[in-house]
């Protein structure tokens, strides 16, 4: 045993010192993780602010400038236009000036008074479906507490029913704190593959495979010695993008950093044996890579539940989902993160983490080969 402890120790000195001379392959392990995290957690937001807003007033009453200021006041909207006619309105939402126009009739104030309906018009630009239906929840819950608070000032009733509303886990409901911790997995699931696809097809590709094949070292020594630099280089990896998160977009950490160690490796250990499973089946550094890239960036993306609600998708879908493992670390990272939980809670996604592990390391010594053909 510790002649093969020291076999697979010399190998992971050897793949060190060729990583340390590659300086494509030191950008793509330390620069470009956090430069993702970062350009993505910008990018990537389901927040709608600063709605422009456009104000057609036909009534120009207290009532409804009242209703105006309830726009202002709720901090989701901007009035960037005071329109005098109707006629204004189309060419405003033809060339995507707001995003909202306000339309209130003449009599406004003058119905409210009267204790009669007081219709008011939200012209909505539904180009981008998304914001124009978040727009229209934001306008109608506006248009509704207004309402209420006009009947309750005219009845001076008190209210039989108060609701009040707590948050839990994301207490502004902010993109950062669901987004980040799962571009974490997008990412390092992405990265750590295409590290180790580089790293059996630069033995083919330099004409170094002879030597390597001449020696007794066993190919499963030699899998776990290659792997074994990246494995902390992916760490460390993981441990800056935390850093990030939780300095520059604010995100709160919450849980077992123990735990998510644990978790996080057999999460590491999974990709980076799929990307020397690449590596050994198409011995192209080039070809191997974009595979790579390929096959864990774009399932992780689209069906790990980062971008989209799995819940959602067509049944088909759901189904391939459950074969990405990034969706078990994206529930990992964000219970963690954000929940502080812990075993009872996410033993399934360890379980999918462990079978991972075992899966990216079997098939890559299985496919690794020392005899030349």
């Amino acid at each position: 045993m510790a002649i093969r402890l020291r076999r697979l120790l010399a190998i992971a000195r050897k793949e060190a010192l060729q990583l340390r001379r590659d300086t494509r392959s030191l950008m793509m392990a330390f620069l470009m993780p956090a430069a993702l995290i970062v350009f993505f957690g910008y990018i990537i937001s389901f927040d709608v602010k600063d709605i422009k807003l456009a104000v057609l007033d036909q009534d120009h009453s207290q009532r409804s400038r009242e209703l105006v200021e309830s726009f202002i006041a709720a901090g989701r909207f901007r009035v960037t236009e005071r329109l005098a006619g109707a006629s204004e309105v189309a060419p405003l939402l033809d060339r995507g000036a707001v995003r909202l126009v306000l339309v209130i009739p003449p009599g406004f104030a003058r119905q409210l008074s009267a204790g009669t309906k007081a219709p008011v018009q939200a012209l909505v630009d539904g180009a981008d479906a998304n914001t124009a239906g978040i727009a229209m929840s934001y306008a109608t819950a506006i248009v509704t507490s207004y309402s209420a608070e006009i009947v309750l000032k005219a009845t001076r009733m008190v209210p039989s029913v108060s609701p009040e509303t707590r948050v839990w886990y994301n207490e502004t409901l902010e993109s950062p704190p669901m987004i980040v911790p799962g571009l974490i997995a997008v990412i390092m699931m992405m990265i750590a593959a295409m590290l180790t696809a580089l790293t059996v097809a630069r033995e083919w590709e330099r004409g170094t495979m002879e030597q390597l094949a001449s020696t007794p070292v066993h190919r499963a020594e030699v899998i776990l010695g290659k792997l074994v630099p990246y494995l902390g280089i992916g760490l460390v990896d993981v441990l800056a993008a935390i850093l990030i998160g939780m300095v520059v977009f604010d995100v709160p950490f919450r849980g077992n950093p123990f735990l998510l160690a644990i978790m996080t490796t057999m999460f590491l250990i999974g990709s980076l044996g799929l990307g020397i499973f690449i590596s050994a089946v198409l011995r192209s550094q080039l070809l191997a890579t974009q595979v790579a890239m390929i096959a864990t960036f774009l399932p992780s993306l689209l069906l790990s539940g980062l971008m989209f609600d799995i819940n959602m998708m067509p049944p088909v879908l759901r189904g391939l989902s459950m074969l990405v493992p990034a969706r078990y670390f994206i529930t990992v990272m964000r219970g963690i993160f954000l929940k502080d939980v812990g075993i009872p809670v996410l033993w399934g996604q360890g379980l999918a983490m462990v079978a991972y592990a075992v899966l990216g390391l079997g098939l890559a010594i299985r496919a690794f080969r020392k005899e030349i053909e």
